[in-house]
Parts: C-alpha cells; sequence; structure tokens
C-alpha cells in the first residue's frame, strides 16, 4: 500500500515532513503553525500526564520557546511507518544543545527528546512525548529532587490508561500497522522480554553487539555489554517489580540513519520499593514513559538511544509520599 501524498503535503516525503514543521515551529517560532498542524481535539501524553485540546500545545510550546529562545532541535532521526494509506506514525529523535545564562555564566545544555506523533492527512491526532529532563536540570547545577517539587503529576487518561496491545506488531496503541521487518522487530521484543522484564542480563552480548552504544537520560553514553548491565540495573533496582510494556512499535530503513532502525514506545510499571535512589521508599506505583529507538545491523543491535522523563517519575513518586509513607525493608 503507498502513502496518500494528502499525509506529507506539501513536504516530499514524511521525514522531510518532520523535521520542516518541527523547525518552522521551534526555531523559527512559527508558534500560530500549530493550529495547521494539529487537531482542535489532539491528544498529547508526555511524562507529566495526558493533556488533550490544542491550546494546552499552544501554550506549552509557548512557554518552553520563550524560556530558551536560541534553541535550535536538531533532528538526529526520523523512525516513520505508515498507518494506512492516508496516515504515518513517527518517532521523531531531536537533539537539543542549547546556551543558559546561570549566575552570569554560559552553560551548555545538551539534552534529547522523541516524539512519537500519529498523523492523519496532515494533521497530529495523538503524541507520544519524552524529554530527558534529567540532563537539562544536572547541566543547569540543579538538584533534580528540588527540580521534582516545582512540576505535579497530572495523571494519564485515554490509551495510555487502558491494557497494553495484545500483538503489537499488528496493533499498536496508534492503530494497525503494516507487518514490516518481522523477524528484525521480533528479535528487538524478544531482547526486552528476557533482558529488560526477565532480568536475564547475561543474554545482553546474544542480542547486541560487543562494542555497542546506549545513549540514556542524564546525556549519558554506556558502551559494551557491562555498561549496559549496569545501567538497566540502576533503571530497574528502585522498582524490583518493574515490568517493561510494548505500547507500540514502528521501523524504518533509511542509509541516512544507518539502516533499519526500530523504535518502541514502552511503559513500565512498578513499585518504588527497592533502592532508594529516589530518596525513602514508599510503595508507590509508577506508570513510566519512554521510547527506545534500536539501530540493527546483520542481525544485531549495535545501538540504543533511550528517553524518559526522570524528573516527572520522580513527581509521580512525591505525589505518593504521605508522612508516613512505610516499606518491608530487603531482609535478604
Amino acid at each position: 500500500m503507498s502513502l496518500d501524498p494528502v499525509a506529507y503535503e506539501p513536504w516530499s516525503d514524511p521525514d522531510d515532513f518532520i523535521r520542516e514543521v518541527t523547525d518552522l515551529i521551534w526555531v523559527q517560532r512559527d508558534i500560530s503553525h500549530i493550529v495547521d498542524n494539529y487537531e482542535p481535539d489532539s491528544i498529547v501524553h508526555g511524562g507529566l500526564g495526558t493533556t488533550v485540546g490544542r491550546d494546552g500545545v499552544i501554550e506549552g510550546s509557548l512557554m518552553r520557546i520563550a524560556s530558551t529562545p536560541q534553541h535550535v532541535g536538531q533532528a538526529e532521526d526520523v523512525i516513520w511507518e505508515q498507518r494506512g494509506d492516508d496516515a504515518f506514525l513517527s518517532s521523531h529523535l531531536v537533539f537539543g544543545s542549547d546556551e543558559h545564562l546561570v549566575d552570569g555564566r554560559t552553560r551548555r545544555v545538551r539534552s534529547r527528546t522523541v516524539a512519537n506523533c500519529l498523523y492523519r492527512r496532515g494533521r497530529m491526532v495523538e503524541e507520544w512525548v519524552v524529554r530527558d529532563t534529567l540532563a537539562q536540570t544536572l547541566q543547569l547545577g540543579i538538584d533534580p529532587a528540588e527540580a521534582a517539587k516545582d512540576v505535579q503529576f497530572q495523571g494519564f487518561t485515554g490509551s495510555w490508561t487502558q491494557d497494553p496491545p495484545s500483538d503489537v506488531l499488528a496493533v499498536g496503541d496508534s492503530g494497525p500497522r503494516p507487518d514490516d521487518f518481522r523477524k528484525e522487530c521480533e528479535f528487538v521484543l524478544d531482547f526486552i522480554d528476557e533482558v529488560w522484564n526477565e532480568r536475564r542480563l547475561n543474554k545482553v552480548q546474544d542480542y547486541m553487539v560487543r562494542d555497542l552504544f546506549l545513549h540514556t537520560v542524564g546525556d549519558q553514553t554506556v558502551v559494551r555489554p557491562d555498561g549496559y548491565q549496569r545501567d538497566l540495573l540502576s533503571l530497574v533496582a528502585p522498582f524490583p517489580d518493574a515490568h517493561f510494556s510494548v505500547r507500540d512499535i514502528q521501523t524504518n530503513d533509511n542509509v541516512r540513519y544507518a539502516g533499519l532502525r526500530i523504535a518502541v514506545l514502552w511503559q513500565m510499571k512498578g513499585t518504588y520499593r527497592g533502592t532508594e535512589a529516589y530518596g525513602p521508599s514508599t510503595g508507590a506505583l509508577v506508570n513510566l514513559m519512554g521510547v527506545s529507538q534500536f539501530l540493527v545491523q546483520d542481525g544485531r543491535i549495535v545501538r540504543e538511544v533511550r528517553v524518559y522523563d526522570d524528573i516527572a517519575l520522580r513527581a509521580q513518586i512525591d505525589a505518593g509520599r504521605t508522612p508516613d509513607s512505610t516499606v518491608t525493608k530487603n531482609i535478604y
């Protein structure tokens, strides 16, 4: 099935569409283009919850642009896939390197954002967006725990509150998808189940090359299977019952971005009763949204870019914290 040009006109293809529209709004500052770009009842899921309606997008974008008026968001990757004959789902990895004046000194802040966007006939219908807020906070010299006190977790509504898709290769949160690169997709899904969920960390080397790269939150890069194992342990140790569900998946093979990339929208649920990385344990249930983009070459994963909102995660934990919060300690 070929994609009707109505999905991305007046640009040449969905890749061009995503890069140019983002630049028009965020760099050239044509904020009013959001009116042309988003449906009035568009839905946006972010780290702090769900927003329904275009007005919230306009107001939020205006405030973000005003806070860093010199911001340039560089398209690092665009993984797009058809959703029917007039729609597509894109996973847009945006790299930002901004300069902030802090206490009379210029600080350069590097961070990544991923926006998974469902466009139908050239209009945004639903979006799942995650930002590396930890990188921004740390590089500005702000205590992440203090930063979390300034935001409030609003909660999710709509699709994010429903059960994960039973067969994400057929139908994800964005709807039915083409059966593209099934073997490679199954490989990535097996990796998530075996290594992330079953905690078979010794199997990292069965799925990933020795010289692997993981770019993750806090503007951190780790390498090799040992580094990957340690980073995954640091993510799940505070939530020892953490389980990852895949909500959506899309693929794109393009030499511009080094070949086949597979984007995975994932949901982690767990209780904060493990390692006290975010203050005293509370037993609070957390619902974390994340996106991982995997580069697959010759049947192996060579790179993962993983983005989630660490400050929003802390805000979730804080929302469940009460003066008498107590959790049974590990006695093993």
